[in-house]
């Protein structure tokens, strides 16, 4: 027998193992009122309340539904109440600038928008789709007591679209299905030894590659999920103290605000011998791996993958060969990416190029043929990093073949940052590159040729400002006379990012 696998899945486990147990803890402190504490029974409830409003709405099977929002129990709801009943979730970085929110939902078809209270300027100039306000009618959004229209169950439907920036100035939308998105939690949730005792804190965003699946394992698992609204190092630590955390996630930029703020904390330290933290983005310097393990007493996990994936594609965790080890050495050897998770085959090309095959590997990228065929080109998923795979099978990633910069765990793609830069009159040539930063792992660096004008760096910073989202506005503006490139003209990325990484061994921090 054979039956499809669907993200509803989770819940249904949930639900019937669980439901007196306490599913999600929602932020108390928000704009729109706090849903509370919230029961699997509950939780299940809801979610077929927003299911059954989407058929008053309207919107059919396949139709796309945009959310934008911190993290909050209805987003949470959202994906259940969205994908469960066949339609898909648009997911959309809370970062971003109102031109790239009105492209997504434009590119996606969304005919619902959800956006949080707070964001709501994000989404004036929007006049279509649907602009809902979450919050404003839970009742007849998140309504109890109401049966969706049945949806036939199809592991091969998009679920979800993620946009993601790429090497282009648009980003893509990553279609990923019921059954990438199911294997990912499962093969997740079996490497991390997720159980119905584990209790989550969502100190990753989201709208990340659906959290990266990890909610819904812990879901299936009858975990328990404590929302966090927004990140800060010493209510991390007031939270895992509060509720007894044992699973975080986040990108290396979050591993240092959480040891500046223990480095404050008075007492023992809350989550020791206990808590698990994954972390991918980049990999952190090996003091930062050393100092969770000794400083926080907590275990450090470090995963690779990308939205393209689902994202998972390989993990590196403590193992028994490693006990007798001293901290540092350990710290090296986790500092790698790590081997493939169950079910992935990862080779590298004659290029150096790290290739993957998985379940787990996007269907398409959303009304973009060509950029399907390209990344699926000889039955591989081309990842775009440059790597390594060691004898003992452990991968390394040493270099970034496509023009993204990874910030804060954000992926920037510097050909967008580029074409911003560029309407501004004085700027005539421009090369946006990563440079090394021990707290955000990559900078987003311009290089820039100008006119003759005597503009600034700080006008420079003003103009992007106005153009692109937070995170991918240039940190460091560095004016040349002219920039590096080949015979044909193509700015040469490599040997422009040479001085700042001169010692280095890999191209990436």
């Amino acid at each position: 027998m054979e039956t499809p696998l669907v993200i509803n899945d989770f819940l249904a486990r949930a639900e019937v193992a669980y439901g007196d147990r306490v599913a999600v803890i929602d932020e108390a402190d928000q704009p729109a009122p706090s849903l509370g504490d919230l029961t699997w029974t509950e939780f299940a409830e809801r979610s077929r309340g927003h299911a059954a409003w989407l058929d008053y709405l309207g919107v059919p099977v396949g139709g796309r539904v945009a959310i934008i929002s911190q993290n909050s129990a209805r987003m949470l709801l959202s994906f259940f109440g969205v994908c469960g009943s066949g339609r898909v979730l648009v997911p959309i970085n809370f970062r971003l600038v109102e031109e790239e929110i009105a492209y997504i939902v434009e590119h996606s078809g969304a005919e619902v928008l959800l956006v949080d209270p707070e964001l709501v300027d994000h989404v004036t100039g929007i006049g279509h789709p649907r602009v809902v306000v979450l919050g404003d009618d839970d009742d007849l959004v998140y309504g109890l007591g109401r049966t969706p229209e049945p949806w036939t169950r199809d592991e091969a439907a998009t679920a979800t679209i993620n946009y993601t920036s790429g090497t282009t100035a648009r980003p893509k939308g990553v279609q990923l299905t019921h059954r990438n998105l199911w294997i990912n939690a499962v093969t997740f949730s079996l490497h991390l030894g997720v159980s119905d005792r584990d209790i989550y804190l969502h100190t990753l965003p989201l709208f990340h590659v659906n959290g990266w699946g990890v909610p819904f394992g812990l879901t299936g698992m009858g975990g328990s999920h404590i929302v966090l609204r927004k990140v800060d190092g010493a209510e991390i630590l007031r939270r895992i103290d509060e509720h007894g955390v044992t699973l975080l996630c986040g990108a290396p930029a979050v591993i240092s605000m959480i040891l500046e703020a223990a480095a404050e904390w008075e007492g023992p330290i809350p989550g020791r011998d206990r808590v698990r933290v994954v972390v991918a983005g980049a990999p952190p310097p090996t003091t930062v791996i050393e100092a969770v393990e000794m400083t926080l007493g907590w275990e450090f996990i470090q995963i690779y993958g990308l939205t393209e994936t689902s994202p998972l594609l390989t993990m590196n965790r403590r193992r028994a060969e490693y006990d007798d080890l001293t901290p540092n050495e350990r710290a090296r050897l986790l500092g790698r990416a790590g081997t493939p998770s169950l079910g992935t085959a990862l080779d590298v090309s004659p290029d150096g190029e790290v290739l993957a095959r998985s379940s787990t590997v996007l269907e398409a990228y959303w009304d973009n043929h060509a950029a399907t065929e390209e990344a699926l080109e000889g039955g591989w998923f081309h990842t775009g990093d440059g790597g390594t795979i060691s004898a003992d099978g452990y991968l390394s990633i040493t270099d970034r073949k496509k023009d993204v910069i990874i910030t804060g765990g954000e992926n920037v793609s510097s050909i967008e940052v580029e074409d911003a830069l560029l309407h501004h009159p004085a700027i005539r040539e421009v090369a946006v590159i990563g440079i090394p930063d021990e707290q955000w792992g990559e900078l987003v660096t311009a290089l820039v040729v100008t006119d003759g004008s005597a503009v600034s760096a700080e006008e420079i910073v003003a103009f992007s400002r106005q153009h692109l989202a937070g995170y991918k506005i240039p940190r460091k503006v560095l004016f040349r006379d002219e920039l590096a490139r080949t015979a044909t003209g193509k700015l040469q990325k490599a040997k422009l990012r040479e001085p700042f990484w001169s010692g280095s061994d890999r191209q990436v921090h």
